[in-house]
């Protein structure tokens, strides 16, 4: 016969048993769901309370390598660094349509938009700092003409929106790079006011919503 205080034991012991299982089985349902969590690359909509309104998209045209100035409506935030990202990520995205006069792949392009502003010899030097995704730069057709005109698009509907700034400059992924795609380089400051003087203007029949 067992002794009484042996089967005690042996049931607090199949007790202790089932009550680690149990919490090991919602430690890993936990676990799960902030995996997932991180997992889930779904773009973040724009937020609601971004007022619309109407901006200029200087877009490129490979078949005569020019820019053409559009007008759009678009939500857009208040502060001015998630403002110009949202700005560039909306023109770089008209690029991936299918009837695109400059195709350039779907996908991330603009991390990050930082505004900068020092004095050098008593003159306010502004400049835009654009942090592309590498992912854009590395599926970038390669080519002068090709890779001039996506940076003039750019430089351009910068200029349009941020008139008080007077250059860019570019990093990839927090980085300097060399080139965009091989060929025009990123590793220098562009003057913004140079690029939307040569662009077409806009008519009233160029209006995108």
């Amino acid at each position: 016969m067992i002794p009484r205080y042996q089967r005690i034991l042996f049931w607090s012991l199949i007790a202790c048993i089932l009550l680690m299982g149990a919490f090991l089985m919602h430690g890993c349902r936990e676990a799960h769901k902030r995996l997932t969590a991180l997992n889930d690359a779904t773009p973040i909509a724009a937020p609601t309370t971004a007022a619309t309104g109407e901006v200029t998209l200087y877009m490129a045209s490979d078949a005569d390598a020019s820019l053409r100035s559009i007008r759009s409506q678009v939500a857009l935030p208040q502060d001015p660094s998630l403002r110009a990202r949202v700005l560039l990520e909306h023109l770089l995205t008209q690029y991936s349509a299918n009837d695109s006069a400059h195709h350039l792949q779907s996908g991330p392009s603009v991390d990050d938009v930082f505004f900068l502003t020092d004095s050098v010899k008593g003159r306010s030097n502004k400049t835009i700092l654009i942090n592309l995704h590498s992912s854009f730069a590395d599926n970038h057709p390669s080519g002068i003409e090709a890779e001039e005109l996506t940076l003039d698009s750019i430089l351009a509907t910068l200029h349009a929106a941020f008139p008080e700034y007077n250059e860019a400059r570019f990093l990839v992924d927090g980085q300097p790079r060399e080139t965009l795609a091989g060929h025009i380089s990123l590793n220098r400051a562009y003057p913004l006011n140079n690029i939307a003087t040569h662009a077409t203007a806009p008519s009233e029949e160029a209006t995108q919503p």
